[in-house]
């Protein structure tokens, strides 16, 4: 009989040691090694030399059958590329109640409309389930097939008996391999279940699609090694509370990445908003004060987006500084800046910051709008109508060029916004170098105010 012994993975990074430490050795996390028992298997022969793989020249190699096709949705197809391509695989993720599956079974079903042979295996719903969801999106077709099991065996034996052009797989957390050991999720079933998948799918021309789930932090859990492996990385983002959709591209071997695509959610399902460069807007009042719009870029999508500030003077002994949709310690970074260079004191009062429409914003063109919109509820007066302003503020007071600025200023230009607040590069009619700039340009109307305290 094969003997056992005992090993140690992380569930970080899948490395494997024969001790346990504190430590992992490979990815240094702290405290994710976890105990997992490995059977030793005899050795294999020889391979065969008749069996055996040799090297090809590339310029002899054939893609016959590898003819990318059409998953229903030409903006999903714009994203990845070239659409689906048979035999690669794809892995989407996002936090539970997204609309992962119902974005999966909507590409399933307009696949299957085109009379390709599709398969919808799924480790958390039963068949009933998937049927109503299915029926509600109207998407039942006789070549969609469906298979509700836990085991990936079930799913490989249904795959090689009759090869669909698509395996949908929701999720690779909840399949178990009789290979590996341990409940489903841990990194070795999860290894285990992706590897058998991958196999299968890539001998057969297969396209396949898993399903991951996240962790608390909002990243794929399971081993890293498993975005390796595959050769598309999709992460669905948004605010379970909003109707909106943000479908990202973090990989991607067949097109560019950092592709952005915009969806409504809806009782039909996911729909595409074709044009989303006023989608987050929505119906702001411009005559209001601490508002500003930025164009920022998500991927090489350029976005309006709305910059929201409140500056209320405040009867705690510490300000508040509250900041949603990016990083608060940009705001403080950015406040810091205006005390210093413009003469401003904010030590009385609290100043709350957001990013309208429930988006989130990492760029660095996003420092100019808040600025101003920081500006406009503090000196209570509001920026013109058609105002958008991009930029990088430096902690000298200097506003630096970002980038794609030529795509912004295109954009800004096509939907009407004028004045167009920019850094100082080739179009010098707008541009600013400073704050003192912006500060002369958009409130030089304001006079002080006396019962805020501020240096003139």
């Amino acid at each position: 009989m094969a003997k056992s012994h005992e090993i140690y993975v992380c569930s970080a990074c899948g490395a494997e040691s024969l001790q346990w430490r504190g430590q992992c050795p490979a990815c240094n996390a702290w405290n994710t090694l976890t105990a997992a028992v490995r059977s030793a298997k005899p050795a294999a022969g020889k391979t065969s030399a008749a069996v055996a793989e040799r090297p090809v020249p590339l310029c002899e190699v054939t893609d016959n059958g590898h003819v990318p096709y059409t998953s229903g949705l030409k903006a999903l197809d714009r994203v990845l590329g070239a659409g689906l391509v048979p035999g690669a695989a794809l892995l989407v993720g996002g936090e539970p109640g997204i609309g992962k599956s119902t974005l999966l079974l909507q590409v399933a079903g307009r696949v299957a409309q085109q009379g390709m042979p599709v398969l919808y295996a799924s480790g958390e719903e039963a068949l009933p389930q998937i049927k109503a969801r299915a029926e509600r999106l109207g998407m039942l077709d006789p070549h969609l097939l469906a298979l509700s099991t836990s085991r990936v065996e079930d799913v490989v034996d249904t795959v090689s008996a009759a090869p669909p052009a698509l395996l949908v797989v929701d999720s690779v957390q909840t399949l178990t391999c009789a290979d590996a050991d341990g409940l489903p999720g841990n990194v070795s079933q999860v290894r285990a279940v992706t590897t058998t998948l991958l196999e299968i799918c890539r001998r057969l021309g297969t396209t396949l699609i898993l399903v991951g789930h996240v962790t608390k932090d909002g990243l794929l859990a399971g081993p890293r090694l498993l975005e390796h492996m595959v050769d598309t990385v999709i992460s669905l983002e948004g605010d379970r509370r909003q109707m909106f959709r943000l479908l990202r591209v973090f990989k991607n071997r067949f097109g560019p990445n950092e592709e952005l695509l915009v969806f409504r959610m809806g009782h039909g399902g996911m729909q595409v908003i074709d044009d989303p460069s006023t989608f987050f807007l929505g119906a702001r009042d411009p005559s209001l004060s601490g508002t500003a719009v930025v164009m920022a870029v998500d991927g090489q999508r350029p976005l309006a987006v709305e910059v929201q500030a409140l500056v209320s003077r405040t009867f705690l002994s510490i300000p508040r500084r509250t900041a949603l949709g990016f990083d608060v310690n940009r705001l403080h970074l950015l406040l810091a800046v205006l005390e210093k260079r413009l003469k401003l004191n904010f030590g009385q009062v609290d100043i709350y910051a957001k990013v309208g429409g429930g988006m989130r914003l990492q760029e660095p063109g996003l420092d100019l709008a808040l600025v101003a919109a920081v500006l406009s509820s503090y000196y209570d007066v509001p920026l013109p109508e058609k105002c958008v302003l991009w930029g990088e503020v430096d902690l000298n007071g200097q506003v630096r060029p970002v980038a794609a600025q030529d795509l912004r200023l295109a954009q800004a230009r096509r939907l009407g916004f004028k004045p167009v607040i920019f850094p100082r590069g080739t179009e010098r009619n707008d541009g600013i170098v400073t704050l003192v700039e912006l500060q002369q340009r958009l409130f030089h109307r304001r006079q002080a105010v006396e019962e805020w305290p501020h240096a003139s």
